[in-house]
C-alpha cells in the first residue's frame, strides 16, 4: 500500500484534500473509484460524477487517467478554465489602461519610461 494525498476543487475558493491508502501499482482513475466507492455518504452523485470529468494532475503537471501513482504522489483534480487567462489579462489590461500599469505607473514628469 501506497500514501497519497487527492485534492480536487469543484468551486472557486474551495479546495478539498483526502489522504489514501492505494495499492501499489494503481493507475489514477483506479484512485478516484476507489474515492468515490469509500466516500459515498459524504459526495452527492453530482460531485461524484464532476470528479471524473475534470482533467487529472500529478504534483501540478496534467497527466493521463492511465498514469501510476507513487508514494507520496499528490494527485490533482482541475476543473475547466471559464475564460481563458490570456483573455482575461488583455480585457483587465483595457480596462485599467495603459497610463496607470506596468513601465507607465507612477511616473515623474520628464523621466524616461521604465525608471
Amino acid at each position: 500500500m501506497v500514501q497519497i494525498t487527492l485534492c480536487w476543487s469543484l468551486q472557486a475558493r474551495q479546495v478539498h484534500e483526502c489522504a489514501l491508502s492505494v495499492p501499489e501499482h494503481s493507475t489514477v482513475q483506479s484512485v478516484i473509484d476507489q474515492f468515490i466507492t469509500e466516500h459515498t455518504q459524504t459526495l452527492s452523485p453530482t460531485e461524484s460524477a464532476q470528479l471524473k470529468f475534470m482533467q487529472p494532475g500529478i504534483w501540478g503537471h496534467k497527466v493521463a487517467w492511465t498514469a501510476l501513482v507513487q508514494e507520496g504522489d499528490r494527485v490533482e483534480l482541475y476543473r475547466p478554465l471559464k475564460v481563458d487567462p490570456k483573455v482575461a489579462r488583455r480585457q483587465r489590461f483595457k480596462r485599467q489602461g495603459k497610463g496607470r500599469t506596468g513601465l507607465f505607473a507612477n511616473r515623474k514628469s520628464g523621466s524616461a519610461a521604465g525608471y
